[in-house]
């Protein structure tokens, strides 16, 4: 890869930062992250289970929603890989993943809502 160039030389660190510009499929992972807690309900999903494992009608409840919108909202999650699930006979769990993008979105939810758990 070749060095990166500026134009113009206005004596900041922008070369030196651009040595570490991060790949376009991290760009893309963090952006995908981001349109998806940018809606209000996956948002107060998130925020929940950031910090508790809870079941869908505990979650629809919560959230004011019905149990079917939740678990659209939750399928989607799940497959962007921001949450697991576990299932106890019929019931099934729902938690944050141990993922990058979820620690980023845990980051996040604590830093904006100011909460604070050993994750």
């Amino acid at each position: 890869m070749a060095k990166p160039t500026l134009p113009h030389d206005h004596g900041s660190h922008t070369l030196e930062l651009l040595e570490h510009k991060p790949t376009l499929d991290t760009f893309e992972k963090v952006s995908n992250t981001f349109q998806l807690i940018s809606d209000t309900t996956r948002l107060k999903i998130l925020w929940l289970l950031c910090h508790s494992e809870e079941c869908v009608i505990n979650i629809a409840a919560a959230i004011d929603m019905s149990s079917p919108a939740v678990s659209h909202h939750l399928r989607v999650l799940k497959q962007a890989g921001l949450l697991t699930v576990r299932r106890e006979g019929k019931e099934a769990y729902y938690t944050l993943a141990d993922t990058e993008e979820a620690d980023l979105v845990h980051k996040i939810v604590d830093s904006v809502f100011d909460m604070n758990c050993k994750r």
